[in-house]
């Protein structure tokens, strides 16, 4: 059982499989998550996400997972797992 004490926010694309393969992996644990779709923003609202994004992952790729004080770029079920000591 998942550690729902973390806070899980995750940015995507709304065309990225990878993206939606972490939004799978999490909901198929039972993780609750926030994510944002930053394609689907415009204008200040978008840059302001892409600054924060750029915080966690200077690359600005994605998925970019925060879980807790953790980033995790890309979609690495295992280390994902670890994060949220899912085992």
């Amino acid at each position: 059982m998942a550690d729902n004490n973390n806070d899980v926010k995750i940015y995507t694309l709304s065309t990225c499989g990878h993206c939606r393969m972490t939004k799978k992996f999490l909901s198929d644990c039972d993780v609750e998550y926030d994510f944002v779709d930053v394609d689907q923003l415009e204008g200040e609202e978008r840059q302001a996400i892409l600054e924060d994004v750029r915080k966690l992952n200077p690359k600005c790729s994605f998925p970019t997972i925060k879980i807790g004080d953790r980033v995790i770029v890309g979609y690495k079920e295992d280390e994902i797992k670890e994060a949220l000591g899912i085992s």
